[in-house]
């Protein structure tokens, strides 16, 4: 059997699914391959997502997706130390990632997207270095004008054409899992938990829902995640008394990349999207709402592309030129921020902590309201004298 379409986007996850409905919605016959039988499964991360960016993307979510709003944030040095932000409203959602990824996906499919589901793009079809679609496991061959690569981090397609994947040195392995009647957490509250011993390279959290459940987890630059996490449930002396009655179920896996956007995200025909193109906050490992961003944009760059009849990577750059305009600034800013967080000792996180409980600085953080694009926001306070409350700011994002 051989297929055509205008698009072919590989990967249903969220920023596969907002290339389908961007490009679909402008008139494209977009086909989607998602390797799994259903969309949203297995799940990943926790799904805690910025309001103001899905606002400024269009998005309003149905209320039975929305688990929980978060308006707070608790963070606990490895010494034991806090520090609180309270915000006078909600910032973030806690929401159920599978219901959001599939909601995305059926707002695609009303815009005209096919979604091929048990669907395994095996590789690349490429004529005089043109991408030219997608050979699929089971021997078909479905042809297109553009490949929207949205596979996630562990990409295959790029490698095939001789794009860079993300940086292995700055890469951290996330295991989240879920615990029921959860102790003296606020409900909307999320909890940060920093240190070496628990949570080397990023940090543990609890973000609650309003049902007393919560989801739990952390990220990991060195050893095995599950034991990471097991250590973490049981010694953590202020997290174990919150969780002592809690039973953890439905634990999930994945790798993160906390080195900013890959140097190339185009090709003659191809274009790469969300986690495969490392469109992930290096500072918390948060990625949904860039990476839909960035999704939106080479929806847009792939049916100019089409109307000009020219998908050469020449016009296709223009894609990776906008979300440098858009996010650009931010990441580097916020990979800086990265590599100044893991030169940090212990006792250096724990005097950071200390510090700023005593300047006060919950009222600095409070005055800053975007954690998705962060860059500008961590101008205002790298110029003020208390410049290590941008430790915490840049740990105040959301960790989805």
């Amino acid at each position: 059997m051989h297929s055509k379409a205008d698009v072919v986007v590989v990967g249903a996850g969220p920023s596969g699914s907002f290339s389908a409905l961007t490009t679909a919605k402008m008139g494209a016959k977009v086909v989607v391959c998602e390797e799994h039988k259903e969309v949203g499964l297995p799940s990943h991360c926790p799904g805690h997502i910025s309001i103001k960016g899905l606002k400024q993307l269009g998005l309003r979510l149905p209320a039975k997706i929305i688990e929980n709003e978060i308006n707070g944030a608790v963070f606990y040095s490895p010494f034991g130390r806090e520090f609180r932000v309270k915000l006078s409203s909600p910032v973030t959602y806690v929401i159920n990632r599978s219901m959001f990824d599939k909601h995305l996906a059926q707002l695609a499919e009303k815009a005209g997207a096919t979604f091929l589901l048990g669907t395994r793009a095996e590789s690349l079809l490429v004529e005089k270095d043109f991408v030219c679609g997608v050979s699929l496991k089971n021997g078909e061959k479905l042809t297109s004008r553009i490949v929207i690569d949205a596979e996630g981090c562990a990409s295959t397609l790029l490698k095939q054409i001789g794009l860079q994947t993300f940086d292995r040195s700055l890469a951290v392995t996330a295991v989240s899992c879920e615990v029921d009647k959860v102790q003296d957490v606020k409900d909307d509250t999320v909890e940060v938990y920093l240190g070496q011993e628990y949570a080397p390279g990023l940090f543990a959290w609890i973000i609650p829902r309003r049902d007393g459940s919560a989801k739990v987890g952390l990220a990991t630059r060195i050893g095995n995640a599950r034991e990471h996490l097991k250590h973490f449930l049981n010694k953590h002396p202020t997290a174990r008394q919150k969780l002592r009655r809690s039973t953890a179920k439905n634990p999930s896996y994945h790798l993160i990349s906390l080195g900013g956007p890959i140097p190339k995200t185009r090709h003659n025909g191809f274009l790469t999207v969300g986690d495969a193109a490392s469109q992930v906050k290096p500072t918390t490992g948060g990625g949904v709402i860039i990476g839909l961003t960035c999704a939106k944009i080479a929806g847009e760059t792939a049916c100019q592309a089409m109307q000009q009849h020219d998908v050469s990577e020449d016009f296709l750059s223009r894609y990776q030129q906008k979300c440098q305009q858009v996010i650009g600034f931010d990441m580097t800013v916020m990979r800086q921020i990265r590599l100044m967080l893991n030169r940090l000792s212990d006792a250096e996180l724990d005097r950071i902590i200390s510090l700023c409980s005593q300047w006060h600085l919950e009222e600095m953080l409070r005055q800053v309201s975007d954690i998705d694009f962060q860059g500008k926001a961590l101008v205002p306070l790298l110029k003020s004298p208390a410049t290590l409350a941008v430790t915490l700011y840049s740990i105040l994002a959301s960790l989805t």
